[in-house]
């Protein structure tokens, strides 16, 4: 079994160091049970992230539209794993959780999935905003973007993240595996016991006015927001 670890990148000079020595450290988990490689998709950044993504050794690539689900699927692009393992570059996983999602894949009937979270700041509104995620992961079976699974000949089958949408489209992509993985009598795995510890960066760096106005939007009308990336600010006004 070979996993294709593939991290998508947008200026991340502060905090990629932490997410590339973290994930490095979690494949502790794989040794003598997996193969691994690290990919990086340099998504037209401007600050050092491609040269540190290069010090730590990872293999990377260039993305020239910055679009969350251009970056993944540009770094999926070069990859030669058997399991497309995708992590933002704000997030820390543990050899615990790499241990957990290596048992997932062992199940001959797993197709993809996700995990819980947790976040590294606890106010009572982030606090809120976890609580509600975890509970929709677990009962619908989607993964949050930070940390996506999938076998890779469904990920090609199904063209990857759809490249119309600059939001929400780790959901539409669950959505399609999950059909996919039907229809093979297999299923999406939510890991449940070991948690993805993530940044709550965004719900401080953007107002909880910002957010609403966002979510009333994209209830109403998603088709507009979601395929708009000036209505999607909170993943591409450049905040850091």
């Amino acid at each position: 079994m070979k996993i294709s670890i593939i991290v998508p990148a947008f200026n991340e000079e502060k905090i990629l160091p932490a997410c590339l020595a973290a994930i490095r450290e979690a494949t502790t988990a794989f040794r003598n049970s997996a193969e691994w490689e690290l990919i990086l998709c340099n998504n037209n950044s401007s600050d050092r992230t491609a040269e540190i993504a290069q010090a730590a050794g990872a293999q990377v690539v260039f993305e020239p539209i910055n679009q969350i689900s251009r970056a993944r699927n540009r770094g999926a692009s070069v990859g030669t794993g058997d399991w497309f393992l995708f992590i933002d570059a704000d997030s820390f996983p543990s050899a615990a959780l790499f241990a957990a999602l290596l048992l997932a894949l062992r199940n001959p009937r797993c197709a993809g999935g996700g995990c819980l979270l947790r976040f590294d700041q606890t106010q009572p509104m982030v606090a809120l905003f976890l609580r509600a995620w975890n509970t929709v992961s677990r009962v619908m079976h989607w993964a949050a973007g930070s940390f996506v699974f999938c076998d890779a000949n469904l990920f090609r089958e199904l063209g990857g993240f759809s490249e119309q949408l600059f939001a929400s489209e780790e959901i539409d992509f669950c959505r399609r595996l999950k059909e996919a993985a039907r229809r093979q009598k297999r299923a999406l795995s939510i890991i449940t016991e070991e948690r993805l510890l993530t940044s709550a960066r965004k719900m401080h760096l953007y107002t909880t006015a910002e957010y609403f106005r966002f979510m009333v939007k994209a209830a109403l009308i998603p088709g507009r927001i979601l395929t708009n990336r000036e209505q999607c600010g909170i993943w591409y006004s450049g905040r850091r």
